[in-house]
């Protein structure tokens, strides 16, 4: 794997509850890094945690448990006929018949067979790698700020895309194969509500390479907070004063 060259130490400066999380997509076994315990049976939503939580960088690869959908978005494995049926929802109540859970998972991202075999996390302050993505969970003012980066310098819209189930692969898979930041709130997303893996309030912001350098660059130089949100009063206030100004130059000859 190619070591880290992306500053990324703008992002210590938020003090997140849980660090945030590099994620890289592997097709041989990576180098100096650990395998996941065998012992540890998780689903790929909680693998993250588990990062979010340890010292040090770990893979999982095909040779580990995985307790829900993950092998099967990775391409490690082919889904059951009766779960690609769509039983499954409609057994959870998520989908009203069998029907509806069948056609969303047409429009879930997954890799194809055998493309990745093993996917390396990092917690920020022991990242060593160049990531594929860098997962953050975050409360809403510190979102606020993260995706306010993104648009910055670009006008790039914010664009959140998630299905009720399956949550992980638009974590995951969808911003790594687009190239889009995507976001999602966790209490959204069946398995991560059930499981109860992410504090309630909190959004899971997923960041693919292609971005992390404008968006690091632009945490350097852009105002986190802005006067404007201090109160509705500031706010109406500033936003008057601007008008006003505005408007006396556009009438000057």
């Amino acid at each position: 794997m190619k070591p880290l060259q992306t500053d990324l130490s703008i992002f210590e400066k938020f003090s997140f509850e849980k660090p945030p999380v590099g994620v890289k997509f592997q097709f041989f076994k990576p180098d100096d890094i650990s395998p996941m315990p065998l012992d540890k049976k998780l689903s790929f939503c909680e693998i993250l945690k588990e990062a979010q939580n340890t010292s040090s960088a770990f893979f999982f690869g095909k040779e580990h448990t995985e307790t829900c959908v993950g092998r099967i978005l990775l391409g490690m494995q082919e889904m059951a006929p009766f779960a690609e049926s769509g039983q499954i929802g409609e057994k959870l109540q998520v989908f009203q018949e069998a029907r509806a859970n069948y056609v969303l998972y047409q429009q879930v991202p997954k890799f194809a067979r055998d493309i990745v075999n093993y996917v390396a996390f990092a917690p920020l302050g022991r990242l060593t790698f160049e990531p594929d993505l860098l997962v953050i969970l975050a409360n809403h003012s510190q979102a606020e700020i993260v995706m306010r980066s993104m648009t910055y310098s670009t006008g790039e819209l914010y664009c959140s895309k998630t299905t009720p189930v399956m949550g992980c692969a638009w974590l995951f898979i969808y911003p790594f194969q687009s190239g889009k930041v995507n976001f999602l709130i966790p209490e959204f997303i069946h398995g991560m509500n059930g499981r109860e893996l992410f504090p309630t309030g909190s959004v899971l912001i997923s960041i693919p390479y292609q971005w992390l350098g404008v968006i690091a660059r632009n945490l350097q130089e852009m105002t986190w907070h802005l006067s404007s949100h201090r109160s509705r009063t500031h706010y109406l206030e500033e936003f008057e004063a601007i008008l006003g100004d505005l408007s006396r130059r556009a009438e000057q000859p």
